[in-house]
C-alpha cells in the first residue's frame, strides 16, 4: 500500500492570496476552484472564495488549502508560537516543516517565505542541522525549516 499526506490549510478569505504566494515561493502550479465553480450562485457572498486550491511543483512539494465558508473575519490563527533558551513554546496545533537537501537550496525557501513573516528563530547552524529556523509566515502558517541530515 502506498499512503502519502498533504497539509491543506484552512484560510478566512486569504487562500487564494496565500497559495499564489506559495507557488511563488516552491516555483510551483497553482489550482483553484471557488465556490461559483462549484455551483453556488455568483451573486451569493463568498462565492468568490476558494473551495478547493493546491500548489504542486515538479520536486514533490505539494499543499492544498481552501477558504473557510462564512468567514469573513480577518484570517487569524489561533496561538503563538516562539523560542526561548533554546525551547519552542507554542500552543498552535501545527507546524508545516520543510527540509531542504542543502543550506543553500534551504535559503532560497526562507529568504522567500520571510517576506511579511515574523521571525521566531533566525535561520541558523544547529546542533542537529546546517541549518534551522522558524517563522510565521504573512498568512500566519508557522514553517520550521532545516537541513535534511544525511
Amino acid at each position: 500500500m502506498t499512503v502519502t499526506t498533504t497539509t491543506h490549510l484552512n484560510f478566512r478569505g486569504t487562500a487564494r492570496q496565500a497559495l499564489e504566494f506559495y507557488g511563488t515561493v516552491f516555483a510551483a502550479d497553482v489550482s483553484i476552484a471557488t465556490y461559483a465553480d462549484f455551483g453556488m450562485p455568483a451573486e451569493a457572498p463568498g462565492s468568490d472564495r476558494l473551495v478547493f486550491g493546491q500548489v504542486v511543483n515538479a520536486e514533490g512539494f505539494r499543499l492544498l488549502a481552501y477558504d473557510v465558508p462564512g468567514a469573513d473575519d480577518a484570517d487569524s490563527v489561533a496561538g503563538t508560537t516562539r523560542r526561548e533558551n533554546g525551547v519552542t513554546l507554542t500552543d498552535r496545533t501545527f507546524f508545516q516543516s520543510l527540509q531542504a537537501g542543502s543550506l543553500d537550496e534551504l535559503r532560497g525557501y526562507w529568504d522567500a517565505l520571510a517576506d511579511g513573516a515574523d521571525i521566531v528563530e533566525p535561520l541558523a547552524a544547529s546542533a542537529w542541522s546546517a541549518g534551522f529556523g522558524m517563522l510565521t509566515d504573512r498568512f500566519g502558517v508557522t514553517w520550521v525549516l532545516d537541513v535534511r541530515a544525511a
